[in-house]
């Protein structure tokens, strides 16, 4: 979740306020993708930390709050077609026994019979048939009056989806500049163009996902006049299926401008080693799961009849929740292929006493760096599991003070006890450098290799590990009124945490130590995480309404950010074969911020509303992503010695017929955040780019993940003032800022730039149509703007961006209609 457009590492997302272990390798946040509006009551945001939310909250929180007891009986059903353009109808890319159950099951299990011996199953992408996406989605509650005057009820809802994705035009490359003032060059590896034997990475990248997602959710509930129960029971699965061709042919091009693939002759094709064509395929079934049990009471309890000089006690109220949570995924089976191909190349032998000749065209293994101790063929077991139990009591005393305006005291505990397993098992054809296959590189050699004669043995190169974070705190605040225009809130929160992780390698597992330039071996133990922290978050705030239409805020508070998993293991985590390369730090700290918030309201007339706000966070060791250079380019977290966040943001809200008869009608919502981040090197990095083969002077940079600005607009029409009744227009367009993605780095002598990912905007427009009371019609039109995705390489020391990553997501078209009854 994002809010302000802050990093979500600084946003605490929630389901039904409790917080969901997560089948997403990368981090801890509830997927709200998992969720469909046909279960979600509303989400509920917060932008400033008091002492009753997490003390991660540092820019907000936001609670996805799922239906309950309906207020009257309640049956819906809904259906939905769509397409992307992208997904071109037999052209999509998939594989030979790939694609989707129906509800998203798939049994491929490891081959144990087969080991030193060829496995089944392809190993390369192939075109098939478009899938059709659609949802469907079946709504039921009720409620019942008992004799006591207590109500009882219970809602359920079961949901489907199945969609799919194209990338045709993507680009994955990685440069560098070797020289201080020179152009940007393809970064190398395995070699030098200096030795004539060496390979870029300018990927060409064509991908086709496709998604099934499922899910059920059951509510029941007792209510009275002071208390409720409810019992709410969610169950989510999503199955992925992807396929991943990237291919380097301008490499070549790029060191042989002239070159003609076709000419024996060709320098490009006498020097067969210098940046050869490369193609990967990599096939990635995946299986994400999430469910949660969660019981939650509120009682208010009777008055208790305390009346004193200042305060007069009114009727405690309490409210607590417990809670069972697990998450897991599953990734059987991922296949990654790599291959090398030499065109035909003139041979001038050795006359007499060898003719000359042409060496026909062929393809050879391919290993990229980070996967140099395998195979070109590797097969994997992924499986991370997940599971969280969580409690929460809180008390609120509320008062009435001497003015007669309302406050409360508030006091509560929390506790949240994380487990998580990682295993991985890994297999790779060993000891099959000499392997070839003769044909032009149009032929794909993956689709030969399965017939050939490639055993697949054991890698004993995977790490498993074991993690516990264990967070418990208690708090206690107060909201009191001065009088009827001013109030403070405040308040601590005393939080601890606890965080371990046990890794477990296999005997030949290397890994990078932060630091150091090349593989080290990893013994149990040698990066295991043990992590203790205390945190006292204090909390200030004040209210200030000098009338009905206006509001000033202000609040100082403190928080924290956490490591997340995945960032503190030392595993190699890549997406596909020659894609970015991932390693964590286990090293890393926590940060500490500081957090100022202003905000001013205005409500101009009953349902207008106009804001502005500024905030500004003092961060102590920001956790920053580098890029990093051994024998490969990566990706690595680490902390900064501090930094700094600020920015503007306005809001606004108004019904356009306030202002003009012939608006009336149009409704519009929109708000812009402007974000300034700074954060400092590390003196020992800051040093390196100062050498003289750098020559690049950097002592700070943006903050990862902190866009420059974010723009939202909303419009909203409706069409009876056009003559057409019972239809609405929406449009909805929003515009994100340059983001740095990673810091730069070096490494080899060689300069590396900062990452960003490029403005781009998107619009999206709706048509809904009320057919009569029952039925309502809707179409919908996503991403019209179609932008490239672009990451590009910046700094002032290379001139222009050059760009790293591009693609496009298509637009989307939907037809959905759903009844009521």
């Amino acid at each position: 979740a994002v809010v302000r457009g802050l990093p979500d590492r600084y946003v605490v997302s929630k389901m039904n306020g409790v917080r969901l272990p997560t089948a997403d390798a990368d981090k801890r946040a509830v997927e709200l993708d998992q969720f469909p509006s046909a279960v979600i009551d509303s989400i509920q945001v917060s932008k400033t930390f008091t002492p009753d939310q997490q003390g991660d909250a540092s820019g907000g929180a936001v609670d996805i709050v799922l239906k309950s007891i309906p207020d009257e009986p309640i049956f819906k059903i809904s259906g939905q077609i769509g397409a992307n353009e992208q997904n071109q109808e037999s052209r999509f890319l998939s594989y030979d026994g790939g694609g989707l159950t129906y509800w998203g099951f798939d049994d491929r299990d490891i081959q144990i019979d087969n080991l030193g011996d060829n496995w089944d199953g392809a190993v390369g992408v192939s075109p098939t048939d478009a899938p059709q996406d659609y949802k469907w989605s079946l709504d039921a509650g009720t409620n019942f009056d008992l004799d006591n005057g207590a109500k009882f009820g219970g809602f359920g809802s079961i949901f489907y989806e199945r969609d799919s994705s194209t990338i045709e035009d993507g680009i994955d490359d990685k440069y560098w500049v070797e020289e201080p003032g020179a152009e940007m060059t393809p970064q190398y590896i395995q070699g030098t163009p200096s030795q004539g034997d060496f390979k870029t990475q300018l990927f060409d990248v064509t991908r086709g996902v496709q998604e099934v997602k499922w899910g059920a959710l059951g509510v029941l509930g007792i209510e009275t006049e002071n208390h409720s129960l409810s019992l709410t029971n969610l169950y989510t699965r999503v199955a992925e299926d992807a396929a991943t061709l990237a291919e380097d042919t301008r490499g070549k091009y790029f060191y042989f401008p002239d070159y003609d693939i076709s000419n024996p002759k060709d320098p490009g094709n006498m020097e067969r080693n210098a940046a050869p064509f490369l193609r990967t395929e990599t096939l990635q079934y995946t299986e994400r799961e999430t469910q949660t049990l969660q019981l939650k009471g509120h009682h208010v309890l009777p008055d208790p009849g305390q009346r004193g000089r200042f305060f007069t006690m009114l009727s405690p109220e309490v409210d607590w929740g417990v809670s069972h949570s697990s998450a897991s995924l599953y990734q059987p089976d991922k296949r990654q292929f790599g291959s090398t191909w030499w065109a035909d190349s003139y041979n001038p032998g050795f006359p007499p006493f060898v003719p000359p000749s042409t060496d026909p065209a062929v393809h050879r293994p391919f290993k990229p760096a980070a996967n140099f101790t395998l195979g070109n063929l590797q097969r994997i077991w992924k499986d991370i599991s997940e599971e969280s139990d969580q409690y929460n009591l809180n008390l609120k005393l509320p008062f009435e003070q001497w003015t007669g305006d309302e406050g409360y005291f508030k006091f509560g505990v929390f506790n949240d006890e994380v487990y998580r397993e990682f295993d991985q098992e890994s297999f790779s054809n060993f000891n099959d450098n000499g392997a070839r296959y003769f044909g032009p590189y149009e032929e794909f050699w993956s689709s030969q290799f399965p017939l050939e004669d490639h055993p697949i043995t054991a890698a004993d190169i995977d790490v498993d590990y074991e993690g516990r974070q264990h967070i418990s705190a208690y708090y206690y605040m107060v909201d009191l009124p001065v009088n009827s225009q001013l109030k403070f809130i405040g308040g601590a929160r005393f939080e601890d945490t606890d965080l371990s992780i046990t890794n477990f390698p296999e005997d030949d597992v290397t890994w990078i130590p932060p630091g150091s330039p090349g593989r080290v071996q990893l013994n149990p133990g040698d990066a295991d995480v043990s992590f203790q922290q205390s945190d006292v978050l204090p909390s200030i705030g004040f209210v200030f309404t000098p009338d009905e239409k206006s509001t000033l805020r202000g609040s100082y508070t403190q928080t924290v950010a956490r490591q997340t998993f995945k960032e503190l293991t030392p595993i190699e985590q890549q997406e596909f074969l020659g894609g970015d390369v991932f390693i964590g730090n286990p090293f890393l700290q926590m940060s500490a911020l500081k957090n100022y918030d202003l905000r001013f309201d205005y409500l101009p007339y009953d349902g207008g509303f106009f804001s502005i706000s500024y905030f500004y966070k003092d961060i102590k060791d920001p956790i920053e992503y580098v890029q990093r250079v051994a024998e490969f380019t990566y990706t690595t977290p680490v902390n900064y010695p501090e930094g700094q966040l600020s920015g503007w943001e306005l809001e606004a809200r108004h019904q356009m017929g306030q202002f003009c008869e012939a608006l009336e009608g149009l409704s519009f919502r929109a708000n812009a955040t402007f974000i300034d981040s700074k954060v400092l090197l590390p003196d020992d990095e800051a040093d390196q780019f100062n050498q003289p083969n750098i020559d690049a002077p950097i002592t700070s940079r943006d903050m990862t993940n902190a866009p420059e600005h974010l723009y939202n607009l909303f419009l909203s029409y409706d069409l009876e003032k056009l003559g057409i009744k019972d239809t609405q227009l929406g449009l909805f367009y929003t515009v994100r800022g340059d983001t740095l993605i990673a810091g730069a780095g070096q490494s080899k002598g060689n300069f590396v730039p900062d990452v960003y990912e490029k403005e781009y905007g998107t619009l999206n427009m709706s048509l809904l149509r009320k057919i009569n009371e029952k039925w309502n019609l809707k179409l919908q039109a996503k991403n019209l703007t179609n932008p490239k995705i672009q990451t590009v390489y910046r700094s002032e020391y290379i001139g222009d961006d050059v760009t790293k990553t591009s693609y496009r997501k298509g637009m989307e078209f939907n037809v959905t209609l759903s009844g009521t009854f």
